[in-house]
């Protein structure tokens, strides 16, 4: 008698009117890869997926994408680039056997050749659908520090990893975490840096004037409290120290009322979503990161990019990032003394921001540029396919 799994596995599935399948892929024979992710809403995850829809060499590779849930803008975008993109599930409750189902099914009618899954659940169902569909190869790419925290996650890691040829890092630290989680898989595991598109991120260097800014989502990790309590420390020494802060998410109302007990108003503008940072990193004098754990944070490399000297925490990959002293300052995570006297410091070396500037975008130029890791990623693609058990 057939499993419940088997029997949903093999029950004919139809996909939506709007699931976005392309009209024109690439040649036949070109490699069939598809990744496969959490959600395909806003986020740094979900740009370089958009990137691998513009970017991927088109004669060589035929790409899809299929997110467990959570559609949005960079769905849209994929499509845009005439790749498949494909949510499984209208709301972000996963139902599970469904999507395993859903996913082998897909995987076969593409005969893909490929499964490049991202983070830890995206693995575990991708890696397992894989299995299943009798995909020969599967690689997946940590994006954040290490495979996560809870039992369950890394528990889900190990096994996932049984049948992953590559686990890719996005940062040295991440690879490191991923080999100190799963000591069994180290040989599987290694690093290819993040890059973004240089294209969208013209040069002007720093603004000579004690304006910073941070980009990103207002979440716990990102730990905006021990920045916002470090502008007081710093107001002493730097009057016109003034802070911007690009983003939302969660923490938001928390930092509304932070700023008001701590009377910032006239320091401090929460800016919210924006969709012209470029601009503002180029009206900016540098730029501030206070978080407890990066990979390889994608802001970062786009202020960089403009040409701004950095403060940050040295967590995960932000090190291999900046150069302290030469592209920046690094401070200890959750530490607003430290961060204030990160912020005082490079304010006092303002005659060297310009300096800061242009070995930051060289930086970046050399080592994180979106076509790089893409080829990276797609050197990885052949030589797995030739031999699969490397």
């Amino acid at each position: 008698m057939p499993s419940l799994l088997e029997v949903f596995v093999n029950r004919p599935f139809s996909p939506p009117a709007s699931s976005g399948l392309a009209e024109s892929f690439a040649p036949s024979q070109a490699i069939r890869v598809c990744h496969v992710s959490m959600c395909l809403q806003t986020g740094g995850l979900e740009r370089l997926l958009v990137d691998f829809a513009r970017f991927h060499d088109r004669k060589k590779f035929e790409l899809q994408f299929i997110a467990l849930a959570g559609d949005g803008q960079p769905a849209a975008d994929i499509r845009a680039e005439r790749c498949s993109a494909r949510v499984l599930n209208d709301s972000l409750k996963i139902r599970k056997l469904r999507s395993i189902a859903q996913l082998v099914q897909q995987l076969k009618q593409q005969r893909t050749q490929i499964v490049h899954t991202h983070n830890t659940y995206a693995q575990f169902y991708g890696t397992l659908a894989a299995k299943l569909a009798g995909v020969p190869i599967v690689i997946n790419t940590q994006h954040g520090g290490g495979c996560g925290d809870s039992w369950k996650a890394q528990w889900q890691f190990k096994l996932a990893n049984r049948w992953t040829q590559r686990v890719v890092g996005v940062s040295h630290d991440a690879a490191r975490l991923c080999q100190q989680q799963d000591r069994g898989s180290q040989n599987k595991i290694t690093t290819i840096w993040n890059g973004i598109n240089l294209d969208r991120f013209t040069y002007h260097g720093p603004k000579l004037k004690p304006m910073a800014i941070s980009v990103a989502r207002l979440s716990t990790t990102k730990d905006f409290p021990t920045l916002l309590r470090a502008v007081p420390l710093v107001l002493p020494h730097v009057p016109d120290f003034r802070l911007r802060i690009v983003g939302d998410g969660p923490e938001r109302a928390k930092l509304e009322t932070l700023i008001d007990e701590l009377n910032l108003r006239p320091q401090v503008e929460l800016l919210g979503e924006r969709h012209d940072v470029p601009a503002l990193l180029a009206e900016s004098g540098f730029f501030v990161s206070s978080s407890l754990s990066e990979g390889i944070s994608l802001t970062l490399l786009e202020a960089m990019a403009v040409g701004l000297p950095v403060v940050a925490t040295a967590v995960g990959g932000n090190p291999e990032v900046v150069l302290d002293g030469h592209t920046g300052r690094l401070a200890p995570a959750g530490d607003p003394v430290a961060l204030a006297r990160a912020i005082v410091d490079l304010c006092a070396d303002r005659d060297l921001w310009s300096v800061m500037g242009t070995l930051g975008r060289h930086r970046i130029e050399q080592n994180f540029e979106i076509r790089q890791m893409i080829r990276s990623y797609e050197t990885l693609y052949e030589e797995l396919l030739q031999k699969p058990d490397r």
